[in-house]
């Protein structure tokens, strides 16, 4: 009973020798601090070299590395490796920054040259679709009805017969053909402005020879049924107020020379 109460006392003694100890040590304390977020402090580096550096401690553990404690190793320090990623990362940075403004300004430029060179926005240029597109509304339409609207049926079959009907419908298919490629192919707005400016001049000409054929349509028809009225007898010469007619003339000569 003795010997077991006598155990029981020296187990608790047992146990803490046995038991692990959590070790203290300021110098790997130290190392730890400035190595993580202190400043790498020489004066904090220790053993220390002591009264006359005399301290033993001290030569044996610095004698080998004695510019360590003077060297900045500390990973996020001014110079530290560390530190020098992150500025190459940023000087990186800045650099893909600066090539992707200069990809985006030289894709914008492109995006605008390219709307400026394809036909396929011609339909919403402005100066189209304010002025152009209404000066060509009866070109595009293509109503060749209306090119006779207003006239007889004898000035229709004249316009017909004599080919001035198909030529300018010939002409005016030629022009909006014309009129077509300027605005699907590609090229630069000026340009293509210009192309209106001057197919809208010759459509306009156009439209006015046509007008004048029309107006010479009636002109040559009425001249046309005067010289078959008087070739049938239909209707007698007219001679103006004061002159005489050739008959008139001809029956005063036989007169002066009966005398």
């Amino acid at each position: 009973m003795k010997k077991l109460l006598l155990l029981l006392a020296l187990l608790p003694l047992a146990v803490s020798a046995f038991s692990q100890k959590k070790i203290r040590d300021k110098h790997i304390t130290h190392q730890q601090e400035r190595m993580v977020f202190k400043q790498w402090d020489e004066d904090l580096f220790t053993p220390t070299p002591g009264f006359l550096w005399l301290n033993p401690e001290y030569w044996i553990t610095w004698a080998l590395h004695p510019n360590y404690p003077k060297t900045d190793l500390r990973p996020l320090g001014p110079v530290g490796p560390q530190t020098q990623r992150l500025a190459l990362a940023a000087a990186m940075q800045s650099t893909d920054n600066a090539y992707k403004l200069q990809a985006d300004t030289i894709r914008n430029l492109a995006t605008t040259e390219m709307l400026g060179l394809s036909g396929a926005v011609s339909a919403i240029d402005p100066l189209w679709m304010l002025f152009y597109s209404r000066e060509f509304e009866d070109l595009i339409s293509g109503d060749n009805v209306g090119l006779l609207a207003g006239l007889s049926i004898k000035e229709r079959e004249y316009l017909v017969s004599s080919g001035a009907y198909s030529w300018f419908v010939e002409e005016s298919n030629a022009l909006l053909e014309r009129l077509q490629a300027a605005r699907n192919t590609a090229m630069d707005r000026g340009s293509r402005i210009l192309a209106y400016h001057r197919m809208l001049d010759e459509y306009r000409k156009l439209k006015a020879t046509w007008e004048d054929k029309k107006q010479k349509a009636k002109l040559y028809l009425s001249l046309r049924d005067k010289n078959q009225a008087v070739k049938q007898k239909n209707v007698p010469l007219s001679s103006p107020p004061g002159k005489k007619t050739d008959k008139q003339i001809a029956d005063d000569i036989l007169r002066a020379s009966k005398l």
